[in-house]
Parts: structure tokens; sequence; C-alpha cells
């Protein structure tokens, strides 16, 4: 049985490290700020632009900061689909890309989600406290999303 287990460890041990040496996917990191950016489109004042960036950018704009683990694979294959994922979304950096049908669309679904506690997710609050929003900073996001809703 021992010799069973000492096998099954050496087998994981190694699959572990040669999966290190699989291409791990593209970054998606960016400094630029482009014109369809939500900050070129919309006036966000600086404590939004604030919780933006620690709550949501990461996921959801072309500049994510990667943590030090998201070198580790299989880590760095989730965190790049659920990037892509978050971007496909909704995405700040080309929000002004959207068209009006589009935007209203996702002002909407912004302030339902903040205001139900789906975003951020409870996954990247874990690794991210600073991104845990205040009842204050959660009524702030909602309150300028709905700004933009028209009646």
């Amino acid at each position: 049985m021992k010799k069973v287990l000492k096998w099954i460890a050496i087998v994981l041990l190694t699959a572990i490290v040669l999966v290190q040496f699989v291409p791990r996917p593209a970054k998606n990191e960016s400094s630029e700020v482009g014109e369809a950016h939500i900050s070129k489109v919309v006036e966000v004042s600086p404590e939004v632009s604030r919780i933006l960036d620690v709550a949501c950018m990461d996921c959801h704009s072309n500049n994510t900061k990667y943590p030090w683990y998201s070198r580790i694979q299989p880590v760095a294959w989730w965190l790049g689909d659920h990037i892509v994922e978050g971007k496909k979304e909704l995405n700040f950096s080309e929000f002004g890309n959207y068209n009006a049908k589009r935007q209203q669309k996702k002002w909407k679904e912004t302030a339902k989600q903040v205001r139900d506690k789906e975003m951020p997710l409870k996954s990247y609050t874990y690794t991210h406290p600073g991104a845990r929003l205040s009842a204050e900073e959660r009524e702030l996001l909602i309150s300028w999303a709905e700004s933009h809703l028209r009646p």
C-alpha cells in the first residue's frame, strides 16, 4: 500500500511540474485608456473610479493587475478564462463602442448585480480584500449606474 501511495505521489508531483511548461494564456495587460473607455464616455467621479479600479477593472477591462499566483498552472488557465468571460459580459475599456441599447442593458445589469451582491464575485474578494464593497460603496455604484438609465 505504501508503494502505491508513493507512486501516486510521484506521478502527481511530476504532472504538477510538467504542467508549468504548458503555455499560459495571453495576459490582459495595458495601461492605455482609449476613447471608448468608460471614463471617456460618461462622468466618473473619483470615488466611483476608485471603486471600479479595486473591485471591477481586473476582470472587466483591458488592464488586469495579475496576482503572483497567476503564474502557476492550472491557476493561470482558470484566471485567463475568468477574465475573458468577464470582459465578454462587460468591458469598461470598450464601453463607448457599445450601442445605446447594450449600454442601457449593462447599466441595468450592473446596478442589479451590485445590489444583489453578485458582483464583485466572492471568489475575487477572497483574494482581493480591498474589493469587498461597503454598503455605502455599493449604494454609490448602484446610484451611479442607475443615473445613466433612460426612462
